[in-house]
């Protein structure tokens, strides 16, 4: 059993972003290990990018934070390699294409994977367009991680069908933040899924609350946070941590309702 598919083993799982490097790797390290503790079953780790198209305001400032403070690939590479000596929570990087490509894509996924990375989300990257890194995440054993958003009904079965690690249902149109209000037939979304691949199913984007986190792991194998908890490191800076971890298991009691 993959490592991603061990973390959605035990109930729903509960899967926290931070964007790295935001206030800073020292601190996104030890919310790394703090939301461990709280009972995250995976964590996303976003590699900062000028350009995030898929983002809100809330993660395209922290993407801004974090650049400015001079982090980078390679720093980032550093601080997982930490982390690997204490943890061993699955984890995957959600980044851009252009990052990994700048990088150079073998060499990117390679790292990724030696130092302990499980997968990577590439949300800027069509279907149409995963073979130019999924034959290199295969050879390196990284799951490149599908999104399915509400639009692609047709599509879901077919990118289901190729789906590795888990399957992030987008559970609504536009860029990532936090919606009061989240209507799209998730349920609908998943069974879908479930018809093409017994791979997990999770659900991101636009979830911020207990409720809502509830209401989308009844319908699915877990959800995702990510600007909810990005609003926290801005608001609190290096002093995040306790706050991030109450937070995380706050959540993460709700998903298992």
């Amino acid at each position: 059993m993959s490592k991603i598919a061990a973390a959605f083993a035990h109930g729903k799982a509960f899967i926290p972003f931070v964007t790295c490097g935001d206030p800073s790797l020292d601190v996104t390290e030890q919310l790394v290990y703090a939301m461990a503790d709280a009972g995250a079953d995976l964590i996303e780790l976003g590699i900062p990018f000028s350009d995030p198209t898929a983002e809100g305001p809330v993660i395209q400032a922290a993407n801004v934070r974090a650049l400015a403070g001079g982090v980078t690939t390679d720093k980032i590479f550093d601080m997982v390699r930490r982390i690997r000596q204490k943890t061993q929570i699955p984890m995957v990087f959600m980044t851009y294409a252009n990052v990994v490509f700048s990088y150079g894509s073998e060499k990117f996924i390679s790292t990724a994977a030696e130092i302990g990375m499980d997968g990577l989300i590439l949300p800027d990257l069509p279907f149409e367009e995963k073979d130019e890194f999924n034959p290199l995440c295969r050879q390196y054993s990284l799951d490149l991680i599908s999104l399915i958003a509400p639009t692609s009904h047709e599509r879901i079965a077919m990118i289901a069908k190729e789906a590795a690690g888990f399957v992030y249902c987008v559970s609504s149109l536009g860029v990532t933040g936090m919606r009061s209000n989240i209507a799209t037939d998730i349920g609908g979304m998943v069974d879908l899924v479930r018809r093409s691949t017994d791979v997990p199913c999770a659900v991101g984007f636009g979830i911020s609350t207990p409720e809502q986190a509830a209401k989308m792991a009844a319908v699915s194998d877990g959800a995702i946070v990510g600007s909810a908890i990005v609003k926290l490191c801005e608001a609190y800076g290096a002093d995040c941590v306790p706050q991030v971890k109450e937070y995380v298991q706050s959540m993460k009691n709700a998903v298992n309702g």
